[in-house]
């Protein structure tokens, strides 16, 4: 895909170092990284593991690449080694206000309607009593499990879009490719006849939530050839474009035109 040779052979774990490469696509360079494979108990250190696993904790995606061929077992030994080392696979940072205070002991409220199914006062004065917290406010936006209140505690999780990569799609047939498609977040392709790797692309794009923002000077027709991009899941908005470019055009800013298909008003 990024016309970088990365060697392929008939047995696992091929790819020893972690090969970069770029592939444009919408008229954006997307820099993808060839990892080694990981096995049961790499976030331990087990077969370098730790520094695989902490150079995708830098990326902005996960492609995990399963054989089609063979079962799924993979599939959940990945997703755990990967949960182990702090990285949430499509996931949202739960919505949750946490301040710790001097004194007042542990109080826990809610904005949303309804009970809250998973945390109760009980179960969220345990969790803080295990890091030694007897005093802060937690406010619920929505109902969370003990889990993911310890990730908020602990602050140092990633939350992540992933797609699985079913390789190897010539080589099942079509009653298996209808049980794979129930599969959530799949992307099905072959690698060795380059089927449908268009649509993994568009996937990439989808899941990054990338936006194409074209500048146009005054007077002038809009450069279509180099687009901004901006991605994440925050909402695209004319600061966050200035900052794209260089921070300190946000003091001398006074107005913008904004058009097009995708904006809320068009001038």
């Amino acid at each position: 895909m990024t016309d970088v040779y990365s060697e392929v052979a008939s047995y696992e774990f091929t790819t020893l170092t972690c090969i970069p490469g770029v592939i444009k696509h919408r008229g954006a360079k997307i820099q993808m990284l060839d990892l080694p494979g990981i096995v049961e108990g790499a976030k331990d250190g087990r077969g370098r593991g730790r520094q695989v696993i902490a150079t995708a904790r830098t990326c902005s995606m996960l492609l995990i690449v399963l054989d089609a061929v063979k079962s799924m077992n993979h599939k959940p030994i990945i997703e755990k080694e990967l949960e182990g080392f702090g990285i949430r696979l499509n996931q949202r940072p739960p919505a949750v206000t946490f301040r710790r205070k001097e004194k007042g002991g542990v109080t826990l409220s809610q904005t949303f309607k309804g009970e809250a199914k998973y945390l109760d006062q009980q179960v969220c004065k345990s969790v803080l009593q295990e890091y030694r917290i007897s005093n802060a406010d937690v406010i619920l936006h929505e109902d969370i499990t003990g889990e993911q209140l310890i990730d908020v505690i602990e602050g140092n999780r990633i939350y992540m879009p992933c797609v699985y990569v079913l390789n190897k799609l010539d080589a099942i047939s079509l009653e298996e490719l209808e049980i794979l498609d129930q599969c959530p977040n799949y992307c099905p392709i072959s690698a060795h006849l380059k089927w449908n790797l268009d649509g993994l692309l568009d996937k990439i794009w989808e899941y990054l939530n990338l936006v194409r923002v074209y500048t146009k000077p005054k007077g002038q027709m809009p450069d279509y050839e180099a687009p901004v991009i901006l991605s994440g899941y925050e909402t695209p908005t004319i600061e966050r474009f200035i900052l794209k470019i260089h921070k300190s055009l946000l003091t001398d800013f006074k107005h913008a035109l904004v058009w097009g298909t995708s904006t809320k008003h068009s001038p």
